[in-house]
Order: structure tokens, then sequence, then C-alpha cells
């Protein structure tokens, strides 16, 4: 089942609507979607590992757009749309501690959230809801969602061939340790929100 999902997705990443796919991703990924766009940007950079710089730059553009949706959820549709995803994610209990939270790491907890796998549309809904100042988030979020994106861009466009034949080789290993990052970032929500 690994392999025909594995295959599926370089399969996906190089079709025509691959890029189309990629943004489509990224964007519902900081707002309220939760898979990482990485699923898709690994494959499509394996697949043609000359438009890395593309690829990332895509998927952080998208991304960002989308980190502005969650940014608006939070201000305007909190009780309609954010709540349930910050329910999903066990989050909305401790309003009270993450308000503080955000009183003393501000931009860092955010850039955090840019970089790390943990659930960045979590913090764009509540940026928005707690009213942080919007050109400083749009400013962290630019320079993490680059960042992160663009590191795994460039590592796979100068390693592409060994990381994919060691990826190929453990799909079994890398799939699990992927379920493990994304766990891992629902546990984070936990343990600092």
């Amino acid at each position: 089942m690994i392999r025909a999902l594995y295959d599926w997705m370089f399969r996906l990443a190089g079709s025509k609507g691959a890029t189309r796919a990629l943004a489509f991703f990224s964007f519902l990924e900081s707002s309220i979607f939760p898979i990482p766009p990485d699923v898709l940007l690994i494959p499509m950079v394996l697949a043609d590992r000359s438009k890395w710089w593309r690829h990332a730059l895509l998927c952080t553009i998208a991304s960002v757009l989308g980190a502005v949706v969650g940014y608006l959820i939070g201000v305007f549709a909190f009780e309609w749309i954010g709540k349930p995803i910050i329910e999903f994610y066990n989050a909305g209990a401790r309003y009270d501690t993450m308000r503080q939270w955000y009183d003393i790491y501000g931009g860092w907890g955010v850039l955090f959230a840019a970089v790390t796998p943990f659930p960045y549309k979590v913090l764009t809904i509540f940026s928005g809801l707690v009213a942080f100042n919007f050109a400083l988030f749009l400013i962290v979020s630019v320079i993490g969602r680059s960042f992160r994106f663009f590191l795994v861009a460039f590592l796979l466009y100068k390693f592409g061939e060994p990381i994919q034949t060691f990826i190929e080789k453990r799909l079994n290993l890398m799939f699990t340790l992927g379920v493990v990052l994304l766990v891992g970032g629902f546990a984070a929500v936990k343990l600092f929100m």
C-alpha cells in the first residue's frame, strides 16, 4: 500500500496539474488542512530537481497567502471556522495560556510554527483571534515558510539521488517517520499550548 501511495505521488508530481496541486495544498495547509505540502513538494523536486527553487517559491507564496486566510479566519470567522479547527488540535481550552504565550513570545512562536512540523494553521488562526500585529505576522510568516520550503527543496536538489534511493529502499520507515512527525506536531500543540 505504501509503495502504491509513493508511486501515485510521483505520478502526480510529474503531471501537468502538479504545480496547481502544490499551490492548493500549500495554501490550505496554512489555514485549515492538516497535511503538510512537503508530501507533494518532495516528489516534485525529486522528479525534476532543476525546478527546486520554483517549487519552493510556489510553496512559500501559497503558504503565506493561506496564512493570511488563517489570520482572517481568526479575526472574522473564529466561531464558525476557526474554533472547530483549533478544537481539532485540542488547543481551544488553552486560550488564556495561548494569549499569555503570544504576549511573551509573539513573533518567535509564529516563526517556530512556520519552520517546524507544528500545525501552522493553529497559530495563523490564533494570531488573528488575538489581533497579533499583522505586519509582524506577515514578515515572520514569509521568513519562516521561505526557510522551511527552500531548505527542503535545496537539500533535495543537492542530494536528490542518494535521498531518493534511501527513501525508496526504506519506504515503510519513511512513512512511519512522516506519521511520527505529523503526530509530533499535534503533540506539540498540547505541550506548548
